[in-house]
This record gives structure tokens, sequence and C-alpha cells, in this order.
């Protein structure tokens, strides 16, 4: 029986191997009728509606996002997800007069990567009940052993990279997306879809836990990633004709959403997400999928959401949010018109159009550039032979001035003076780390909010999906079996906490030198203050590393073998001396002076004998 695509599909490969020809007539030789995988099937169709109903109510946003990329970043936005495309690396930029906006939102976007997740300082910390990683114990010291290995991973991964550019859509379009998944290599690898791509809907709790998206794959990437049997029947067969055919490509749909009712799509419940992927069309009906539906190409289950959605700020129950680029569009639009105008009007100041009498005009003029009018009459009218057709003269130093001011609009709305902290101080010389730190930690406070929803929304569920995988990787070390079972809390530490922490751990230190002050005058002014709580809790503070601290009963021991050093010391100096005064008075017993008198005799005897010598 020929399969739906017809019967045109060889049956024999001799390039491929035998495995290889096997998968590939597995999946050419599959027919509609055949296929009876009843959860892929029933997964695809609800998937499916779901996603051209999410397309529906996304339009609004992806004609927002439509201007927000012509004038800020057009390289993050796709407008149709269309196959085979041979102008993708045209012009983009063909809006963009004056880049001021696409500086500016690469400015707040990088300040926002240093501010909240520096990948050369210590940014989050696990903390269990009461207990983080920066007081001593033997769970504060796993904690600190499970934060350094997420660090690891986190640097020899390319998550930096993907924040990095998270961010930068995040400040432009108000909302961005930032897929984690395992990897044999770097525990984890992450992925960017760009604006235009995906689909955002939310629970009943109005968390973005549901994420849909349409991307174009050539049919290699197709084949290596899910398998060449998983393929359609045509897929799979311009996959064995191999040449150029691996170089076509198809729209592929990709869904992940909770695993509500997973026995019915095949999913088991065990896993709190369920993602599936299938081809959703080819060259020629792009997006429009296809009336065989042979199931899924890929289907698995995952423990939590590989998928981190966050918004940077919302009004009501809207699934997308809003950004500094939408506050800024109407100043970035006004600036290149602007721009525009004062290019145009320069132009016509130093090259203006001209006329001339009719009778110049086959004489020899050096009058290039510029265009020439011909007209009738002007040397008879006692006029010049050449002249402005009319004179320009544009306020350009006015119109200089308005720029600047809509060029600092724009650099307003996307927080440039609070994250650009030296630059401002170009005509001081005397500036302290501390008070640039202050700036910043200032910087980050105007972002408060912002910060606050990046925390749940966007850093808690990506060091929740990290820490899942690493974990079932066998990367994290044994628990201690006190904490076995508990639940751990990320704290993230900000510019903001950590100048706090900062500034309370030095008014700490202050307090201290004024009890050692007072000390110097009244010793007893001392045990008003303890000192080793004092020194733990700015430790903790400034430095929050357990190992360098000791534990009470270490230092209670330490102490104690110090105390008894010291009274072994002043036993043995007792006995030293009296040892001399006796080898003393040995001698001196064994010194006769005559008289039948040794000198110890003398020494003893020398006060009442003075004194009766003193007399006579």
């Amino acid at each position: 029986m020929d399969s739906q695509y017809g019967p045109g599909h060889t049956q024999s490969y001799p390039h491929l191997d035998r495995k290889t020809a096997a998968r590939v007539r597995a999946a050419t030789q599959r027919e509609a009728p055949g296929y009876d995988n009843e959860p892929d099937v029933a997964f695809r169709k609800a998937a499916e509606g779901r996603l051209i109903g999410l397309r529906v109510n996304r339009y609004g946003w992806w004609v927002h996002w439509r201007e927000l990329a012509d004038y800020i970043l057009p390289r993050r936005y796709k407008w149709l997800i269309t196959p085979n495309q041979m102008s993708r690396g045209s012009p983009i930029n063909q809006h963009i007069l004056d880049s001021t906006g696409s500086l500016a939102a690469r400015n707040l976007a990088a300040g926002m990567m240093m501010g909240c997740s520096d990948p050369t300082k210590k940014w989050f910390r696990y903390r269990i009940n009461n207990i983080d990683s920066s007081v001593p114990g033997p769970v504060a010291y796993w904690l600190a052993r499970v934060e350094w290995l997420i660090g690891l991973i986190l640097q020899e991964s390319n998550f930096y990279d993907a924040l990095a550019i998270f961010y930068f859509d995040l400040v432009v379009f108000g909302t961005a997306t930032l897929l984690i998944y395992e990897d044999y290599e770097n525990v984890i690898v992450c992925y960017n879809p760009c604006l235009g791509e995906y689909y955002v809907d939310m629970d009943g709790q109005y968390r973005p836990n549901i994420f849909m998206r349409e991307f174009t794959h050539t049919i290699d990437e197709a084949a290596d990633m899910f398998g060449v049997e998983n393929l359609s029947p045509s897929s799979a067969a311009l996959w064995a004709q191999g040449g150029t055919s691996l170089t076509r490509e198809l729209v592929v749909a990709h869904c992940i959403e909770p695993n509500v009712d997973g026995r019915k799509y095949g999913v088991p419940e065990s896993f709190a997400f369920r993602e599936c992927y299938w081809e959703w069309g080819g060259s020629a009906s792009p997006q429009g999928g296809s009336s065989y539906s042979p199931g899924l190409l890929r289907k698995r289950g995952f423990h939590e959401s590989p998928a981190i959605v966050g918004r940077w700020d919302l009004v009501s129950n809207d699934a997308y949010g809003r950004s500094p680029g939408m506050d800024a569009l109407p100043d970035i639009k006004q600036l290149q018109l602007e721009t525009k105008r004062l290019s145009q009007g320069i132009d016509k100041m130093v090259n203006p159009p001209l006329i001339a009498d009719v009778q110049l005009k086959n004489q020899p003029a050096s009058l290039l550039p510029g265009g020439v009018t011909y007209v009738s009459g002007m040397i008879s009218q006692g006029k010049t032979g050449f002249a402005p057709v009319y004179t320009v003269n544009p306020q350009v130093k006015e119109m200089m001035e308005q720029l600047v001011q809509i060029q600092n609009r724009v650099k307003d709305t996307f927080y440039v003076n609070l994250f650009q902290t030296i630059s401002q101080f170009q005509t001081r010389s005397n500036v302290t780390a501390t008070e640039i730190d202050a700036r910043r930690a200032e910087a980050m406070l105007m972002l408060g909010p912002v910060l606050e929803r990046l925390n749940h929304e966007v850093f808690a569920k990506a060091h929740e999906r990290i820490f899942g995988i690493a974990s079932r990787a066998g990367i994290l070390p044994p628990a201690p079996n006190e904490i076995r079972g508990a639940h751990i809390n990320v704290q993230f530490e900000s510019m903001i906490e950590l100048a706090q922490m900062a500034n309370k751990a030095n008014s700490i230190q202050e307090l201290m030198t004024l009890a050692s002050q007072f000390a110097a005058v009244d010793p007893a002014m001392i045990d008003n203050m303890d000192m080793d709580k004092g020194f733990e809790r700015i430790a903790h503070l400034k430095v929050g590393e357990p190992e360098l601290i000791r534990g009470p009963d270490e230092l209670q021991a330490i102490r104690a073998n110090r105390q008894k050093q010291q009274q072994q010391a002043e036993q043995d100096a007792a006995a030293e001396r009296a040892n001399k005064l006796a080898a003393g008075a040995k001698n001196l017993s064994q010194a006769p002076i005559g008289g039948g008198q040794n000198a110890l005799q003398a020494l003893i005897g020398g006060g009442g004998g003075g004194g009766g010598v003193g007399g006579v």
C-alpha cells in the first residue's frame, strides 16, 4: 500500500549503512491509516489547537514588538516564521538613524546583568530554615559546597551568555525567555528564543507556565535532534537523499506546559511538566500544519519547567510584559524623524538646488554637486547667471539642542544615569570606592520592583531547574542526614543587598573600635562587647565564607588548650624561680666568711648584728 506521500519513495539506500537505512524506511513507509499512537496524536492535536489560539491572542503584542524591533533591536525579532528565506542577511536597521535608543537599552541590559547576576561575584546563597552557607557548621559547609558547584556549572556553561541576551530582550520588549536543558558536556545548555517565535500563557495563579513556539530547522538539524525515524515520510526521504536536500528547512512547533492529565498524553504523572515537538509545516505551507498527523517528533516529561519566562512590568493579567523600550518608543521615533530633517536641512544648505538662465543651458559650468533648473529672462532682468532656487538657513544649533533633549529623555527612560556611575565623576578625582558602591546601590534601588519580579519569576526557577539537573546527575555531594528532604530556599544578593550588608558590617566594626578606645581608659568597658559575635557577624556580612571562621566548640577547645598552656607555663616559671633560690641558698651556705659562720648564716642574722654594731 502506498503511503500518503506517494509511491515515489525508494526503499533501498545503498549509500546508507544498514541501521540507518532501516530507520529511514521506518519513517518513509509509515502510513496515516496505520498510525495508532493515540496519546501522541491527542497530544499534538491539543497542542496545535492551543498554539493557534495563542497566536490570535498575541496579535496586538506582535505588532507592537515589530515597532520596537524596527527602532531599537531589529536582530532579536522575527515577523514571520518562514522556512528557506534567502533575505536573512539583509540590512535590518533601516529605521535607525540615531542609535541612542539601542545604546541606552544595551547599557540598561548590561547594568542589570552586573547588578543582579554578576558572573564575577557570588550573587546567590542557599538557605535551609535559618541556616545558610555563611555560618559555621556541617550544614553550612554542605550549602557552601553546593553553591560553589552550581556557580561552577553556571560559569562553564553558556548560562551567562544566554542571560545577557535575556536582559536585552527584557528591557526592549518587556518579555524574555530562556530554555534550560540537560547537557552531557557542561551539565546544562541554554537557548534564547527570539520575539515573534514564541507564545506565552498563564495558569490560574497568573504564572507564565505555558510556553509554545515555532521555529525553523534544516532537514539535517531535525534528523540530528529528533532522529530520522521520527521525521515525517517526506522529511525522512529528503534526509536520505543527502546533498542540498539536507539544507531544506521546515517549521517545527514546540510546546511546554504543566503535565495535567498526563496519562491521557502518554507522559508519566510523576513529571510536573511535559514537552513535545512536531512538524508544523514546510516551505509550501509554513505554519499551516499538514493534513497527515504522524504524531510527534519528541515527547518527554520534566520535573521542572525548562522554559523560564520573565516580564519587566505587568498590567492586570497580561501574559506579556511592558518595558522601558515601550516607554521610550515615542521619543525614539521623534529622534529619528528630527535627525532625518536636520540632515536634510544641512544638505540643502551645503548643496542647494539652483536656477539658471536658459541661455546658459549648453554652457559649461562648474556647479557640481547640485541640480540646475533653467529659466528664461534672468540675464535680461539684470540677475546673475546662477542663483539658488531658495535660500536654506536651518537653525542647526537650536535643532541640535532639541536633539540632545530628546536623547536625554531616551537615556533617562533606560536609566542610563543610574548605571554609568563612574563617568559622572569626570570633574572629580577624590571619588572613593564606597561612594561608587553607594551610587550603584541607589541605582538598583530604583529598579526594586523589577528585581523582585525577576527574583521569583526568573532566578528562583532557573536555580530550581539547574539544582534539579545537577542533583539527578549525581554532581552534588550527599546532604547531611539532619537536612535530607528539607526544602532549600534561594536568597539572591543583588548590589543593593551587598551594599546594605557592607554598611552594617562597617557599623559593627566602628562600634568595636569605639569599645576598644573606651577600654584604654577603663578596661571594664570592653566587657560590654561580645567580640566573638561581633567578629563573626562582620565576617558573615563582608565575606560569607564559613570555612574561615571556627565553630564554637572548636574555638572553646583552642582557648581551653591555650589557657592550660599558660597555666603550665606559669607553674614552670614558679618552679624555676624556686630552684634558683634553692641553688643560691646552697651556695651561700657553703661559703665560709670566718668566725665559724657561712654567708647564708651571716645574711640571715645580718639584720640583728648590723643593728648592734650601729649601736656601739
